[in-house]
């Protein structure tokens, strides 16, 4: 059974008041529907296989690109990272083998949480699974944060939301990375939102994809409290290690 066919079996239904279609819906639909997804995955291919199919594939390539893209912007070796969406522990595993600081990885399936930690070699760091948007961590504790493939999945309020708890948890001068969809992406509009509109007149209830503009990012930013370091298209080479497939930007608290 292939991949489409798998979320649009095991996650088709009609979009109730509390769904993460729904805008106005409660924000733990989030979990139901991440989660059902991952369950559908799990139910329909072997456990590592749908671990890496649940966080796009291409693990270790994934993985070796998010490190060097952090290390880039300026996470220190002894720095505080907070992971959010750390799925599966793409990201984690990698990044457990050369950097000495502390990590916090949350995410909302706990399928997900738990893979991650088992495969992450390091006592030391957290990972917890969450019911909601938000950030366990106290007030100007990270040196950064991360959003891989989190926002291209949240409503524009939800985004927003999250943006608000990392300048909370983020030292002064601490930096936000975070990859998004755009429009002006040829790639991403024809292989990312027009399957999206497909899906969505079939009913499915995968989980949003979700395009950002950068100019909203930047006024979101800017009334936050943060300044905005760089935005880099999703085909730039920021790093030798290859280009993340979507659009960054980076984010420095003011």
């Amino acid at each position: 059974m292939g991949i489409v066919s798998i979320l649009k079996n095991g996650l088709r239904r009609k979009p109730g008041p509390g769904s993460a279609a729904s805008p106005n819906g409660d924000p733990r639909a989030l979990k139901a529907v991440n989660v059902a997804m991952v369950d559908a995955l799990m139910g329909a291919l072997p456990h590592d296989e749908a671990m890496a199919v649940a966080i796009g594939g291409d693990w270790d390539f994934g993985g070796k690109v998010q490190t060097a893209l952090l290390k880039h912007y300026g996470l220190p070796s002894d720095g505080f990272l907070i992971d959010v969406g750390c799925g599966a522990g793409r990201l984690a595993k990698t990044l457990s083998e050369q950097h000495q600081g502390g990590y916090l990885g949350i995410d909302l399936v706990p399928a997900l949480v738990n893979n991650a930690r088992r495969i992450t070699p390091r006592a030391d760091w957290r990972f917890e699974v969450i019911d909601h948007i938000g950030i366990p961590a106290p007030d100007a504790r990270a040196d950064m944060v991360c959003f891989f493939s989190v926002m291209t999945h949240l409503l524009h309020e939800q985004s927003y939301w999250y943006l608000e708890e990392a300048h909370r948890v983020l030292k002064t001068g601490g930096r936000v990375v975070l990859s998004f969809l755009e429009f002006q992406e040829p790639w991403h509009f024809e292989h990312v939102f027009k399957p999206t509109v497909a899906a969505a007149k079939s009913g499915s209830t995968a989980p949003l994809n979700v395009f950002l503009d950068r100019a909203a990012i930047a006024l979101w930013a800017n009334d936050i409290g943060f300044d905005v370091v760089e935005f880099r298209g999703g085909g730039d080479e920021v790093t030798p290690a290859g280009n993340l497939g979507q659009a960054l930007c980076v984010l420095e608290k003011r």
